[in-house]
């Protein structure tokens, strides 16, 4: 493989094909881990919502979750660049399609995130009914509102309990970033595909593309099994004896 194609001048824009996939980089971990914010911020607070006795809560976060994570991401994508700006007020429309700055980004951003909470609620919701009812009751005989049991006992609990399979969510929507090519996110498989037409090295920049990727989520993975390590609890799932 000859990858001598990077230093070479762009078709466009100045700088180099490595300059672009350094772009590429930057704007797949910008789009991901924005949209991560709105997702664990999101998806933790209808996980909890999925949890309670309270009927305006429950439905609700139950809702949002049997339709968000039933449609594909790719339609709500979409849906977000498309549509949303033809349905909601003219005016809001208007700075949407032509005011607001980087649109692509901002819907791309919007979608995976709003996507992706609710594969986190059911991780928060499944992680809270882990905890044995006994830590409920003992927390509200000593005194604690349900809100207070919630944030000192149940969440930090739940929340080391799914430590994992938050993981991989984190890494499905790094991975998930590639699909905002499709509304114009010139992220890192975007950028691959433009080098792959310019100059013809389709399998040394799509090798290249599937490393970077590799490396980054091999990271995180190494970085979250480190912290899974330090915040463990002795006699809950993966805490050992």
């Amino acid at each position: 493989m000859d990858f001598s194609f990077l230093s070479q001048p762009a078709f466009s824009g100045g700088g180099t094909y490595l300059n672009w996939v350094i772009s590429g980089v930057q704007w797949t971990l910008l789009v991901g881990l924005s949209a991560w914010v709105i997702a664990l911020s999101l998806g933790s607070i209808l996980g909890v919502f999925r949890t309670t006795h309270i009927a305006w809560l429950y439905y609700p976060a139950t809702a949002y979750v049997e339709l968000f994570r039933n449609i594909p991401l790719l339609v709500q994508m979409f849906i977000w660049y498309f549509v949303v700006p033809e349905i909601v007020p003219s005016a809001l429309g208007s700075w949407m399609k032509q005011g607001m700055p980087m649109p692509e980004f901002w819907s791309a951003v919007l979608a995976l995130g709003f996507f992706t909470a609710a594969r986190v609620a059911e991780q928060v919701r499944s992680g809270i009914q882990s905890i044995p009812s006994g830590q409920t009751y003992a927390a509200l005989a000593i005194g604690l509102t349900p809100p207070q049991t919630y944030r000192h006992v149940l969440l930090p609990i739940g929340f080391r309990i799914i430590l994992p399979p938050l993981t991989s969510e984190f890494l499905n929507i790094i991975k998930n970033s590639s699909v905002a090519l499709t509304i114009g996110v010139l992220e890192l498989t975007a950028q691959a595909r433009s080098i792959s037409e310019y100059t013809f090295r389709t399998f040394e920049i799509f090798s290249l593309a599937t490393l970077v990727y590799v490396v980054i989520t091999l990271t995180v993975t190494l970085l979250m099994s480190q912290l899974e390590q330090r915040v463990r609890m002795p006699g809950y799932i993966g805490g050992g004896k």
